[in-house]
């Protein structure tokens, strides 16, 4: 599977899970999962490539404890998700 449909896949995780999820040009600060009040927000670096954007997104939703694993259609996600 390419990286693009991944990537899309595992945002739709991320929002299954409780993500905002933000596309935003961070350019030379570093994206990831935070909280902002009551919020989790998920950013994503539009200046990465979409296999770096991927790793993103995955580092946050391993740290996820309430991931919703039941959104995880693919195996090639499963695998990078699940231990």
């Amino acid at each position: 599977m390419f990286s693009v449909d991944l990537l899309e896949e595992a945002i739709q995780v991320a929002k299954d899970s409780g993500f905002e999820v933000r596309h935003e040009w961070l350019s030379e600060s570093v994206g990831g999962a935070c909280r902002i009040g009551q919020r989790r927000v998920l950013y994503v670096d539009l200046s990465l490539t979409a296999e770096e954007q991927l790793e993103q997104v995955v580092t946050a939703l391993r740290n996820e404890r309430q991931m919703a694993v039941e959104s995880i259609t693919s195996s090639a996600l499963r695998d990078l998700l699940l231990p």
